[in-house]
């Protein structure tokens, strides 16, 4: 399969912003069963290195998969690999900005290579890494 939609190109840019909420990690921990104390307990996570209550590792990397799916490369585009590295907590009421750049294009396959970060509104990057999507003619 080639590709049948606007190819990406090195060096194209996305992004999107969103604040994480309470509600957030309730929805996370509804869906996957993670009932980590470090995400709930006050006074539990005070006692850690983080200070307080830290979101899920899959809160803060599910704006990359809103970046890919919504704009680049958009639309049927799919995690094959990704290679992530969670860098610095994000907690609620942070704002989180996902963002991925065109590192390589296949010319016989749809299939783009992104480097992907996450950064709090702090300037502080929360993850940092790589991912492969596939992306399908969704017409």
């Amino acid at each position: 399969m080639t590709w049948l939609q606007t190819k990406p190109s090195v060096g194209d840019t996305a992004s999107m912003s969103r604040t994480v909420e309470p509600a957030d990690i309730e929805a996370f921990t509804a869906m996957s069963g993670d009932h980590n104390p470090l995400h709930y307990d006050v006074d539990a996570a005070r006692r850690t290195r983080f200070g307080e209550i830290v979101v899920q590792g899959g809160v803060t990397s599910a704006i990359l998969n809103a970046v890919v799916a919504e704009q680049l490369p958009g639309p049927g585009s799919v995690f094959l690999d990704v290679a992530w590295s969670f860098t610095a907590p994000v907690r609620p009421g942070d704002i989180i900005t996902g963002r991925v750049e065109v590192t390589g294009v296949r010319d016989d396959k749809p299939i783009t290579t992104l480097a992907t970060t996450v950064t709090r509104d702090d300037g502080v990057v929360a993850l940092r890494g790589t991912a492969v999507c596939y992306t399908m003619d969704l017409t």
